[in-house]
């Protein structure tokens, strides 16, 4: 997944996700926020450190044990989907949090989810493109944006954090099929300009681009 994102976005990837990978929630132990008491499959922990910053990606060992069985690089179905979502999740947080870090640009949570989901979008319409030999997948904007239902045990900021970043991606993903998709042909190489941009946009620049 950290590859697919690196080719996507031609991002030189500085360090390696699985040297920063946790599965042992015991490990997770006193990390967690006052504010938020549930166990996730899935979280990015940074800790600021005399050298700059302290990363782990914490990804449930079950979690990882089903996408070794059923791996979605090789098919993405409807059965691992969710699980492929959550994963990618978690790498996309990794990948832009230490490339951003890397350059000592700073990182809004906001900027990170919305980045996440469009992610999600751009790296699942490749990843399926690829394995149903190029043709572009038109269900994926509505089955990743339109399907979707929030955490009830989220707090009020942290919901109108992840709704407000989910609504700013899809708006963002449905412009980008309305300029780079036409009956079915995709206008790739425009499309993979249009995402690299977007993905180099500071904090307010980016959030500003999607909702134009």
């Amino acid at each position: 997944m950290q590859a697919l994102l690196g080719r996507l976005y031609d991002v030189e990837l500085k360090y390696d996700v699985h040297d920063f990978l946790v599965t042992d929630r015991s490990a997770l132990r006193n990390l967690n926020p006052d504010n938020d008491r549930r166990e996730l499959d899935e979280e990015l922990l940074l800790a600021e450190t005399t050298d700059g910053a302290g990363v782990a990606l914490y990804l449930d060992a079950e979690l990882v044990r089903r996408l070794e069985a059923d791996d979605p690089l090789g098919e993405l179905t409807d059965g691992n989907l969710a699980d492929y979502c959550t994963a990618l999740e978690g790498v996309s947080h990794f990948v832009y949090t230490t490339w951003r870090l890397h350059g000592d640009a700073p990182v809004s949570l906001l900027e990170l989810e919305t980045q996440a989901e469009v992610d999600k979008y751009a790296a699942t319409v490749f990843l399926v493109a690829e394995q149903r030999g190029g043709t572009f997948p038109a269900e994926v904007h509505p089955r990743l944006f339109d399907r979707v239902s929030f955490d009830a045990r989220l707090e009020p900021e942290q919901y109108h954090r992840y709704r407000t970043a989910h609504a700013l991606a899809a708006q963002y993903c449905r412009r980008l099929e309305r300029r780079f998709v036409q009956r079915g042909v995709t206008r790739i190489e425009a499309l993979i300009r249009e995402l690299r941009k977007f993905y180099r946009l500071g904090a307010t620049a980016k959030l500003r681009h999607a909702l134009a």
